[in-house]
Protein backbone atom coordinates (compact mmCIF):
# COMPACT_ATOMS: atom_id res chain seq x y z
CA UNK A 1 0.00 0.00 0.00
CA UNK A 2 1.29 3.29 -0.88
CA UNK A 3 0.91 5.94 1.90
CA UNK A 4 1.69 9.77 2.03
CA UNK A 5 3.17 12.48 4.89
CA UNK A 6 0.44 15.58 5.83
CA UNK A 7 3.89 17.19 7.53
CA UNK A 8 3.93 20.17 10.21
CA UNK A 9 7.34 22.16 11.33
CA UNK A 10 8.68 24.40 13.73
CA UNK A 11 12.07 26.12 14.42
CA UNK A 12 12.74 28.46 16.61
CA UNK A 13 15.67 30.41 18.74
CA UNK A 14 14.08 29.43 22.13
CA UNK A 15 13.49 31.86 25.18
CA UNK A 16 17.16 31.90 25.99
CA UNK A 17 19.92 31.40 23.15
CA UNK A 18 20.91 34.39 20.95
CA UNK A 19 20.34 32.92 17.49
CA UNK A 20 19.08 29.56 15.89
CA UNK A 21 21.69 26.95 15.43
CA UNK A 22 19.61 24.36 14.73
CA UNK A 23 18.03 23.57 10.74
CA UNK A 24 15.01 21.54 9.09
CA UNK A 25 14.18 20.10 5.59
CA UNK A 26 11.01 18.70 4.77
CA UNK A 27 9.16 17.66 1.98
CA UNK A 28 7.13 14.94 0.59
CA UNK A 29 9.57 12.54 0.30
CA UNK A 30 12.14 13.69 3.35
CA UNK A 31 12.01 14.61 7.04
CA UNK A 32 15.14 16.18 8.60
CA UNK A 33 16.22 17.94 11.68
CA UNK A 34 20.13 19.39 12.41
CA UNK A 35 21.34 20.83 15.44
CA UNK A 36 24.15 23.06 15.29
CA UNK A 37 26.93 23.36 17.69
CA UNK A 38 30.27 25.42 18.41
CA UNK A 39 29.07 28.96 19.13
CA UNK A 40 31.02 31.41 17.62
CA UNK A 41 32.54 28.97 15.76
CA UNK A 42 29.73 28.53 13.46
CA UNK A 43 26.77 25.98 14.74
CA UNK A 44 24.28 27.21 12.28
CA UNK A 45 26.24 26.85 9.24
CA UNK A 46 27.30 23.51 10.39
CA UNK A 47 23.48 22.53 10.46
CA UNK A 48 23.16 24.82 7.09
CA UNK A 49 25.54 22.79 5.48
CA UNK A 50 23.89 19.65 6.48
CA UNK A 51 20.27 20.33 5.14
CA UNK A 52 21.64 22.06 2.22
CA UNK A 53 23.60 18.73 1.38
CA UNK A 54 20.61 16.78 1.87
CA UNK A 55 17.90 19.11 0.34
CA UNK A 56 20.09 18.68 -2.88
CA UNK A 57 19.22 14.35 -2.93
CA UNK A 58 15.87 14.60 -2.34
CA UNK A 59 14.22 12.48 -4.90
CA UNK A 60 12.13 9.42 -5.32
CA UNK A 61 14.03 6.20 -3.61
CA UNK A 62 13.27 2.85 -2.59
CA UNK A 63 14.30 0.15 0.40
CA UNK A 64 17.70 -0.03 0.86
CA UNK A 65 18.62 2.91 -1.98
CA UNK A 66 17.22 5.51 0.24
CA UNK A 67 19.91 4.80 2.94
CA UNK A 68 22.38 5.01 0.58
CA UNK A 69 21.27 8.09 -1.24
CA UNK A 70 20.92 9.94 2.23
CA UNK A 71 23.96 8.76 4.14
CA UNK A 72 26.13 9.73 1.47
CA UNK A 73 24.59 13.00 1.52
CA UNK A 74 25.40 12.94 5.02
CA UNK A 75 28.78 11.99 4.32
CA UNK A 76 28.94 14.86 2.04
CA UNK A 77 28.00 16.88 3.99
CA UNK A 78 30.98 16.23 6.38
CA UNK A 79 33.35 16.58 3.90
CA UNK A 80 32.55 19.91 3.37
CA UNK A 81 32.22 21.07 6.76
CA UNK A 82 36.20 19.15 7.05
CA UNK A 83 36.94 21.49 3.67
CA UNK A 84 35.43 25.13 5.64
CA UNK A 85 37.72 24.13 8.45
CA UNK A 86 40.60 23.90 6.43
CA UNK A 87 39.85 27.02 4.92
CA UNK A 88 38.94 29.09 7.52
CA UNK A 89 40.55 27.69 10.97
CA UNK A 90 38.24 30.06 13.01
CA UNK A 91 35.43 27.54 11.94
CA UNK A 92 37.08 24.60 13.67
CA UNK A 93 35.21 23.17 16.37
CA UNK A 94 32.14 23.49 14.91
CA UNK A 95 29.34 20.53 14.27
CA UNK A 96 26.03 19.47 14.29
CA UNK A 97 23.64 16.34 14.54
CA UNK A 98 21.63 14.83 11.84
CA UNK A 99 18.78 13.15 12.11
CA UNK A 100 15.95 12.38 9.34
CA UNK A 101 14.59 10.27 6.75
CA UNK A 102 13.68 9.24 3.06
CA UNK A 103 10.24 7.99 2.85
CA UNK A 104 8.96 6.07 -0.24
CA UNK A 105 5.39 5.53 0.90
CA UNK A 106 5.94 2.05 2.88
CA UNK A 107 9.24 2.44 4.34
CA UNK A 108 11.43 5.29 6.33
CA UNK A 109 15.22 5.08 4.82
CA UNK A 110 16.65 6.27 9.01
CA UNK A 111 19.92 7.88 9.08
CA UNK A 112 21.16 9.79 12.39
CA UNK A 113 23.61 10.65 14.70
CA UNK A 114 24.13 12.88 17.75
CA UNK A 115 21.23 13.37 20.41
CA UNK A 116 18.45 14.51 18.17
CA UNK A 117 15.63 11.95 17.89
CA UNK A 118 13.46 10.57 15.88
CA UNK A 119 10.08 8.64 17.51
CA UNK A 120 7.29 6.54 16.45
CA UNK A 121 4.13 7.31 18.14
CA UNK A 122 1.80 3.92 17.01
CA UNK A 123 -1.40 2.68 18.69
CA UNK A 124 -0.77 4.90 21.45
CA UNK A 125 2.83 3.66 22.09
CA UNK A 126 5.18 5.85 21.35
CA UNK A 127 9.03 4.12 20.69
CA UNK A 128 12.60 6.03 20.07
CA UNK A 129 13.69 5.10 16.52
CA UNK A 130 16.86 6.65 17.10
CA UNK A 131 19.72 5.92 19.74
CA UNK A 132 21.55 8.93 21.52
CA UNK A 133 25.29 9.20 20.53
CA UNK A 134 25.80 10.88 24.06
CA UNK A 135 27.94 10.15 27.40
CA UNK A 136 25.35 10.07 29.36
CA UNK A 137 23.55 7.65 27.25
CA UNK A 138 26.62 5.32 27.14
CA UNK A 139 26.48 5.35 31.08
CA UNK A 140 22.38 4.35 30.53
CA UNK A 141 23.47 1.83 28.21
CA UNK A 142 26.28 0.73 30.96
CA UNK A 143 23.69 0.43 33.99
CA UNK A 144 25.39 2.70 35.66
CA UNK A 145 22.82 5.07 35.63
CA UNK A 146 19.12 5.45 34.99
CA UNK A 147 16.94 7.33 32.23
CA UNK A 148 15.58 9.78 35.18
CA UNK A 149 19.02 10.23 36.19
CA UNK A 150 20.20 10.76 32.41
CA UNK A 151 17.67 13.25 32.14
CA UNK A 152 18.85 15.56 34.87
CA UNK A 153 22.47 14.90 34.46
CA UNK A 154 24.70 18.28 34.20
CA UNK A 155 27.04 16.20 31.51
CA UNK A 156 23.59 15.12 29.52
CA UNK A 157 24.32 17.18 26.27
CA UNK A 158 27.69 15.94 25.68
CA UNK A 159 27.93 13.78 22.59
CA UNK A 160 30.39 10.84 21.54
CA UNK A 161 29.58 11.31 17.69
CA UNK A 162 28.56 14.22 15.60
CA UNK A 163 29.26 15.37 12.26
CA UNK A 164 32.22 17.82 12.77
CA UNK A 165 34.54 16.76 9.32
CA UNK A 166 35.81 13.94 10.82
CA UNK A 167 36.00 10.47 9.17
CA UNK A 168 35.47 8.50 11.97
CA UNK A 169 32.13 9.53 13.24
CA UNK A 170 29.48 7.69 11.34
CA UNK A 171 25.63 7.86 11.03
CA UNK A 172 23.61 4.96 11.95
CA UNK A 173 21.07 3.78 9.61
CA UNK A 174 18.04 1.48 9.16
CA UNK A 175 14.70 0.72 7.47
CA UNK A 176 11.67 1.16 9.43
CA UNK A 177 8.13 -0.07 8.03
CA UNK A 178 5.28 2.11 8.92
CA UNK A 179 1.87 2.20 8.45
CA UNK A 180 -1.38 4.28 7.91
CA UNK A 181 -2.37 6.18 11.09
CA UNK A 182 1.45 6.13 12.39
CA UNK A 183 2.72 9.53 13.52
CA UNK A 184 6.48 10.52 13.37
CA UNK A 185 8.33 13.35 15.42
CA UNK A 186 11.44 14.49 14.55
CA UNK A 187 13.13 16.74 17.09
CA UNK A 188 16.61 18.92 18.47
CA UNK A 189 16.74 18.17 22.32
CA UNK A 190 15.67 21.43 22.92
CA UNK A 191 12.49 19.34 23.28
CA UNK A 192 13.28 16.07 24.19
CA UNK A 193 16.33 17.24 26.14
CA UNK A 194 13.59 18.95 28.48
CA UNK A 195 9.84 17.07 28.00
CA UNK A 196 9.87 13.77 28.96
CA UNK A 197 8.91 10.53 26.51
CA UNK A 198 5.81 10.06 28.73
CA UNK A 199 4.67 13.81 28.31
CA UNK A 200 5.94 13.35 24.38
CA UNK A 201 3.57 10.55 24.66
CA UNK A 202 0.82 11.92 26.08
CA UNK A 203 0.84 15.04 23.46
CA UNK A 204 1.20 12.62 20.51
CA UNK A 205 -2.12 11.68 21.20
CA UNK A 206 -3.95 14.82 19.96
CA UNK A 207 -6.10 14.00 17.28
CA UNK A 208 -5.26 17.19 15.35
CA UNK A 209 -1.83 17.39 14.14
CA UNK A 210 -1.91 21.14 14.82
CA UNK A 211 -2.95 20.71 18.49
CA UNK A 212 0.21 18.22 19.10
CA UNK A 213 2.41 20.89 17.62
CA UNK A 214 1.16 23.61 19.55
CA UNK A 215 1.37 21.42 22.91
CA UNK A 216 5.15 20.32 22.30
CA UNK A 217 5.96 24.05 22.00
CA UNK A 218 4.15 24.92 25.04
CA UNK A 219 5.87 22.18 26.85
CA UNK A 220 9.51 23.17 25.80
CA UNK A 221 8.78 26.70 26.70
CA UNK A 222 7.65 25.30 30.00
CA UNK A 223 10.43 23.68 30.63
CA UNK A 224 12.93 26.66 30.23
CA UNK A 225 12.93 27.27 26.21
CA UNK A 226 16.97 27.37 27.34
CA UNK A 227 17.43 25.84 23.52
CA UNK A 228 16.54 26.20 20.12
CA UNK A 229 13.54 24.07 19.44
CA UNK A 230 13.13 21.98 16.19
CA UNK A 231 10.24 19.84 15.82
CA UNK A 232 9.05 17.88 12.60
CA UNK A 233 5.64 16.06 12.64
CA UNK A 234 4.28 13.95 10.15
CA UNK A 235 0.87 11.79 10.27
CA UNK A 236 1.54 8.97 7.87
CA UNK A 237 -2.14 8.38 5.91
CA UNK A 238 -3.14 6.88 2.55
CA UNK A 239 -2.20 8.14 -0.75
CA UNK A 240 -2.97 11.97 -1.59
CA UNK A 241 -1.66 13.59 -4.27
CA UNK A 242 -2.41 17.01 -2.61
CA UNK A 243 0.44 16.40 -0.03
CA UNK A 244 2.20 14.65 -2.44
CA UNK A 245 2.93 17.72 -4.49
CA UNK A 246 3.49 20.00 -1.59
CA UNK A 247 6.87 21.75 -2.24
CA UNK A 248 9.69 21.29 0.17
CA UNK A 249 10.88 23.29 3.08
CA UNK A 250 13.74 24.55 4.73
CA UNK A 251 13.34 25.89 8.27
CA UNK A 252 15.83 27.30 10.99
CA UNK A 253 18.94 28.78 10.38
CA UNK A 254 19.45 27.28 6.85
CA UNK A 255 16.81 29.40 5.89
CA UNK A 256 18.64 32.46 6.44
CA UNK A 257 22.28 31.53 6.38
CA UNK A 258 24.80 31.26 3.46
CA UNK A 259 27.59 28.86 2.73
CA UNK A 260 30.84 31.09 2.41
CA UNK A 261 32.72 30.15 -1.15
CA UNK A 262 35.65 27.96 -0.36
CA UNK A 263 38.20 25.41 -1.91
CA UNK A 264 36.99 21.79 -2.02
CA UNK A 265 39.66 19.67 -0.53
CA UNK A 266 37.87 16.50 0.10
CA UNK A 267 35.67 14.72 -2.98
CA UNK A 268 31.84 15.07 -2.14
CA UNK A 269 30.00 12.68 -3.62
CA UNK A 270 27.33 13.16 -6.44
CA UNK A 271 24.18 11.63 -5.85
CA UNK A 272 22.66 9.73 -9.29
CA UNK A 273 20.08 11.19 -11.17
CA UNK A 274 16.96 11.51 -10.08
CA UNK A 275 14.20 10.71 -12.32
CA UNK A 276 12.98 14.04 -14.55
CA UNK A 277 10.63 16.07 -11.97
CA UNK A 278 12.21 14.67 -9.14
CA UNK A 279 15.08 16.42 -7.58
CA UNK A 280 13.78 18.71 -5.57
CA UNK A 281 15.04 22.13 -4.28
CA UNK A 282 18.38 23.03 -5.53
CA UNK A 283 17.25 24.88 -8.92
CA UNK A 284 15.44 26.77 -6.43
CA UNK A 285 18.17 27.41 -4.60
CA UNK A 286 20.41 28.60 -7.10
CA UNK A 287 18.23 32.02 -7.63
CA UNK A 288 19.15 32.58 -3.75
CA UNK A 289 20.79 36.13 -2.42
CA UNK A 290 23.87 35.16 -0.71
CA UNK A 291 23.42 36.47 3.03
CA UNK A 292 26.29 37.18 5.18
CA UNK A 293 27.26 34.24 7.98
CA UNK A 294 26.35 35.98 12.08
CA UNK A 295 29.86 34.84 12.99
CA UNK A 296 28.82 36.40 16.27
CA UNK A 297 26.43 34.27 18.03
CA UNK A 298 27.64 32.51 20.90
CA UNK A 299 26.57 29.40 22.30
CA UNK A 300 27.25 27.52 25.22
CA UNK A 301 30.01 25.03 24.19
CA UNK A 302 28.30 21.32 23.65
CA UNK A 303 30.57 19.20 22.02
CA UNK A 304 34.33 19.24 22.45
CA UNK A 305 34.70 22.88 21.97
CA UNK A 306 38.06 24.33 20.38
CA UNK A 307 39.00 28.02 20.97
CA UNK A 308 39.76 29.36 17.32
CA UNK A 309 43.21 31.45 18.38
CA UNK A 310 44.69 28.32 19.33
CA UNK A 311 43.51 25.40 16.83
CA UNK A 312 47.22 25.12 15.47
CA UNK A 313 48.77 25.32 19.25
CA UNK A 314 46.20 22.45 19.85
CA UNK A 315 47.65 20.57 16.97
CA UNK A 316 51.44 20.83 18.39
CA UNK A 317 49.86 19.67 21.80
CA UNK A 318 48.44 16.50 20.86
CA UNK A 319 51.30 15.99 19.28
CA UNK A 320 53.67 16.27 22.26
CA UNK A 321 51.09 14.39 24.28
CA UNK A 322 51.35 11.68 21.86
CA UNK A 323 54.94 11.56 22.00
CA UNK A 324 54.91 11.61 25.79
CA UNK A 325 52.48 8.33 25.45
CA UNK A 326 54.81 6.35 23.23
CA UNK A 327 57.75 6.84 25.92
CA UNK A 328 55.45 5.68 28.59
CA UNK A 329 54.17 2.63 26.61
CA UNK A 330 58.23 1.26 26.18
CA UNK A 331 58.71 2.48 29.28
CA UNK A 332 55.63 0.19 30.84
CA UNK A 333 56.65 -2.81 28.74
CA UNK A 334 60.51 -2.28 29.71
CA UNK A 335 58.65 -2.65 33.44
CA UNK A 336 56.23 -5.46 32.58
CA UNK A 337 59.13 -7.87 31.25
CA UNK A 338 61.40 -7.42 34.23
CA UNK A 339 58.42 -7.95 36.77
CA UNK A 340 57.82 -10.97 35.01
CA UNK A 341 61.13 -12.23 35.68
CA UNK A 342 61.59 -11.87 39.07
CA UNK A 343 60.29 -14.25 41.89
CA UNK A 344 59.96 -14.45 45.39
CA UNK A 345 58.41 -16.91 48.34
CA UNK A 346 56.17 -14.95 50.22
CA UNK A 347 53.17 -15.14 53.08
CA UNK A 348 49.58 -14.77 51.29
CA UNK A 349 47.55 -14.79 54.01
CA UNK A 350 49.24 -17.07 56.66
CA UNK A 351 50.02 -19.63 53.66
CA UNK A 352 53.62 -19.96 51.88
CA UNK A 353 52.88 -18.91 48.42
CA UNK A 354 55.15 -18.16 44.67
CA UNK A 355 55.05 -14.66 43.58
CA UNK A 356 55.48 -13.06 40.61
CA UNK A 357 57.15 -9.50 40.38
CA UNK A 358 58.65 -7.90 43.51
CA UNK A 359 57.88 -7.35 47.05
CA UNK A 360 56.84 -3.51 46.43
CA UNK A 361 53.96 -0.99 45.58
CA UNK A 362 54.06 2.15 43.45
CA UNK A 363 51.40 4.26 44.69
CA UNK A 364 48.47 2.23 44.23
CA UNK A 365 49.92 -0.64 42.22
CA UNK A 366 50.84 -3.95 43.57
CA UNK A 367 54.05 -4.84 41.67
CA UNK A 368 53.51 -8.34 42.19
CA UNK A 369 50.75 -10.99 42.12
CA UNK A 370 50.24 -14.52 43.70
CA UNK A 371 51.38 -17.42 40.69
CA UNK A 372 51.21 -20.37 42.96
CA UNK A 373 49.82 -21.37 45.82
CA UNK A 374 50.51 -23.83 48.84
CA UNK A 375 49.09 -25.69 51.84
CA UNK A 376 51.52 -24.97 53.80
CA UNK A 377 51.11 -22.68 57.07
CA UNK A 378 53.05 -20.08 57.72
CA UNK A 379 52.65 -21.17 61.36
CA UNK A 380 53.42 -24.36 61.11
CA UNK A 381 57.42 -23.13 59.88
CA UNK A 382 60.39 -23.19 61.60
CA UNK A 383 60.42 -19.87 63.57
CA UNK A 384 63.53 -18.62 61.42
CA UNK A 385 61.61 -19.93 58.20
CA UNK A 386 59.02 -18.35 59.44
CA UNK A 387 60.83 -15.26 59.52
CA UNK A 388 62.32 -15.29 56.42
CA UNK A 389 58.83 -16.39 54.32
CA UNK A 390 56.96 -13.05 56.49
CA UNK A 391 59.78 -10.72 55.04
CA UNK A 392 59.77 -12.82 51.45
CA UNK A 393 62.72 -15.00 50.49
CA UNK A 394 64.28 -13.26 46.72
CA UNK A 395 65.16 -16.17 44.31
CA UNK A 396 66.47 -16.26 40.78
CA UNK A 397 63.50 -18.41 38.87
CA UNK A 398 60.37 -19.66 39.46
CA UNK A 399 62.03 -23.06 40.09
CA UNK A 400 64.18 -21.86 42.53
CA UNK A 401 61.16 -20.81 44.09
CA UNK A 402 59.67 -24.05 44.18
CA UNK A 403 63.07 -25.54 45.51
CA UNK A 404 62.51 -23.76 48.19
CA UNK A 405 58.80 -24.02 48.70
CA UNK A 406 60.24 -27.91 48.90
CA UNK A 407 62.25 -27.07 51.70
CA UNK A 408 59.77 -25.11 53.71
CA UNK A 409 57.38 -27.69 52.87
CA UNK A 410 59.67 -30.48 54.93
CA UNK A 411 60.37 -28.30 57.71
CA UNK A 412 56.71 -27.47 58.09
CA UNK A 413 56.27 -31.27 58.59
CA UNK A 414 59.05 -31.54 60.92
CA UNK A 415 57.61 -29.15 62.88
CA UNK A 416 54.30 -30.71 62.77
CA UNK A 417 56.00 -34.08 63.57
CA UNK A 418 57.84 -33.20 66.34
CA UNK A 419 55.08 -30.83 68.34
CA UNK A 420 52.78 -34.18 68.37
CA UNK A 421 55.52 -36.26 69.77
CA UNK A 422 55.28 -37.18 73.30
CA UNK A 423 56.88 -35.59 76.14
CA UNK A 424 59.89 -37.37 78.03
CA UNK A 425 58.44 -39.75 80.44
CA UNK A 426 59.67 -38.16 84.16
CA UNK A 427 61.57 -41.76 84.99
CA UNK A 428 64.37 -40.96 82.33
CA UNK A 429 68.00 -41.16 83.86
CA UNK A 430 68.43 -38.17 84.91
CA UNK A 431 72.55 -38.20 83.42
CA UNK A 432 71.05 -39.05 79.85
CA UNK A 433 68.78 -36.22 78.82
CA UNK A 434 65.98 -37.51 76.88
CA UNK A 435 65.44 -36.44 73.08
CA UNK A 436 62.44 -36.46 70.48
CA UNK A 437 63.60 -38.26 68.02
CA UNK A 438 65.70 -36.64 65.72
CA UNK A 439 66.24 -33.81 68.24
CA UNK A 440 69.57 -32.38 69.19
CA UNK A 441 70.77 -32.71 72.31
CA UNK A 442 70.81 -28.93 74.54
CA UNK A 443 74.65 -29.86 75.29
CA UNK A 444 76.80 -29.91 71.94
CA UNK A 445 78.78 -33.30 71.49
CA UNK A 446 82.08 -33.51 71.70
CA UNK A 447 82.32 -33.47 68.17
CA UNK A 448 80.22 -29.90 67.78
CA UNK A 449 81.78 -26.46 67.44
CA UNK A 450 81.73 -25.04 70.78
CA UNK A 451 79.57 -21.85 69.49
CA UNK A 452 76.85 -24.41 67.90
CA UNK A 453 73.23 -23.50 69.20
CA UNK A 454 70.27 -26.23 69.08
CA UNK A 455 67.81 -22.72 68.43
CA UNK A 456 69.30 -21.53 65.06
CA UNK A 457 69.49 -23.28 61.92
CA UNK A 458 73.47 -23.70 60.97
CA UNK A 459 74.50 -20.55 58.86
CA UNK A 460 74.17 -22.61 55.67
CA UNK A 461 71.09 -23.54 55.95
CA UNK A 462 68.84 -21.33 54.21
CA UNK A 463 64.96 -21.93 53.33
CA UNK A 464 66.56 -21.10 49.39
CA UNK A 465 69.32 -23.80 49.90
CA UNK A 466 69.78 -27.97 49.07
CA UNK A 467 69.43 -29.20 52.70
CA UNK A 468 66.93 -28.81 55.44
CA UNK A 469 68.80 -28.81 58.84
CA UNK A 470 67.95 -29.91 61.74
CA UNK A 471 65.11 -29.00 63.30
CA UNK A 472 64.75 -28.78 67.25
CA UNK A 473 61.75 -28.43 69.61
CA UNK A 474 62.78 -25.29 70.44
CA UNK A 475 63.15 -24.34 66.46
CA UNK A 476 59.27 -25.23 66.48
CA UNK A 477 58.07 -23.17 69.11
Amino acid sequence: MVLSLDIRSHSEIGLVRKNNQDSGYVSPTMLVVADGMGGAAAGDLASTVAVRQVARADSHRHGEEMLEVLAGAVSSANDELADLVTWDHSLEGMGTTFCGVMFDGAQLGLVHIGDSRGYLYRDGNLKRMTHDHSWVQSLVDEGRITESEAAVHPHRSLLLKVLNGQPQHTPDTRLVDVHEGDRLLFCSDGLCGFVPDHVISEILGQESLDDAMALLITEAHAAGGSDNITIVLADVVAQDDALDAVEPKIIGAAGFTAVPEHEVTAPIPVVPDAAPGEARGSARRAGETPLLFDSEAEESIRYAPIDPEHGHARRTWLLSILGVLVVAAVAFFGVHTYLGDQYYVGDDDGTVAIYQGIPDRLVWVQLSRVTETTDISTSDLPIYYRTKVESTISVDSVDSARATVAELRLGAQRCKALRASPSPSASASPGAPATSAGASTATPSAGSSPGASSRTPSAGASPSGNTLPKVSEDDCS
